[in-house]
């Protein structure tokens, strides 16, 4: 299956060899092996957090004065804490403390992370044609990260105590970040054609695509982000002892909606595995109307605080 959540192009093996045979795909290859892939240029205070969560004597009042430091992500922090999604106990807080709290040292980081790349999709200054990719990239993993909600949502409501474990805020935030070395890519394709190299765009979107899922579990290892995340970015399992349904299974299952939902034609040569309450989550998510489907996915979104 290729990557869960990346902006979706039709296979071309000719393009596809000259993409790994050009100098470009040799650098990147080179990086990714080296651990030495640029990261997304991220405010410093998303940074910071990154690198407290890293360390065992953190505490959530760390968290929270760093968050000082960046009014608008403290901001989008409380906002997200009393959200419908993240906020189970329906109690407003109105301080960051509280918020930091509510949410978990390690969640916060999640949030701020999926806000600084969800808004450098939007705004970073690249060619038209990157900026039109990155775009794309942002409305497509925002659409996995909703549906992957929905999808967790159902098995909770089939057998709450079997799939309790399934959290829905996670869910959307491990959507998300799915395809978050994108950014990677492109910006080295920019700084590459900015030295005066070429590159042709139809080529490059081949790279893109063939490489994202390894740049993206790359990414999100130097970041300290669990198996979970990295499961999804990759489309491939990694823990050994497994909960009956895990994130990278809601993900699969989310992406078969989709592709089921939009009509995609790759859809007869793509598997998933589910056990009987998956199939039953998939029939009724199926049989959904698109008009009530879409309601639930912008519902979602609005209600996540993000």
């Amino acid at each position: 299956m290729e990557h869960l959540s990346f902006f979706w192009l039709p296979n071309n093996k000719d393009k596809l060899i000259k993409a790994l045979e050009s100098e470009f795909a040799q650098l990147v290859e080179q990086s990714i092996s080296t651990g030495k892939i640029s990261l997304p240029p991220i405010p410093d205070v998303v940074l910071k957090i990154q690198k407290l969560c890293t360390e065992e004597s953190t505490t959530i009042v760390d968290i929270a004065n760093a968050l000082l430091e960046d009014p608008s992500l403290a901001a989008v922090v409380i906002r997200v804490a009393n959200s419908v999604i993240f906020n189970r106990r329906n109690i407003t807080c109105t301080d960051l403390t509280t918020a930091v709290s509510r949410l978990g040292i390690l969640r916060v980081r999640d949030i701020v992370t999926a806000q600084a790349i969800e808004q450098l999709k939007h705004s970073v200054n690249l060619t038209k044609e990157c900026n039109a990719i990155l775009m794309k990239s942002a409305a497509v993993s925002r659409e996995l990260g909703a549906t992957m909600v929905l999808v967790a949502q159902e098995f909770r409501k089939h057998e709450p105590d079997t799939y309790g474990h399934l959290e829905q805020e996670k869910a959307l935030l491990v959507g998300l970040l799915a395809d978050i070395g994108l950014f990677c890519l492109i910006s080295e394709y920019h700084l590459y054609l900015d030295k005066g190299n070429y590159l042709d765009a139809d080529i490059a979107l081949q790279i893109f695509q063939t490489r994202c899922s390894a740049t993206s579990k790359l990414v999100l290892e130097n970041w300290g982000f669990d198996n979970d995340f990295r499961e999804v970015s990759s489309n491939e399992k990694y823990q050994e002892i497994r909960p009956d349904v895990s994130y990278l299974d809601i993900a699969r299952i989310a992406n078969h909606l989709l592709m089921f939902r939009s009509q995609d034609e790759r859809i007869e040569d793509h598997e998933v595995e589910f056990n009987v309450t998956g199939a039953e989550v998939l029939f009724d998510l199926s049989n959904m109307n698109d008009t009530l489907f879409k309601n639930k996915i912008n519902d979602v979104l609005r209600t996540s605080g993000l």
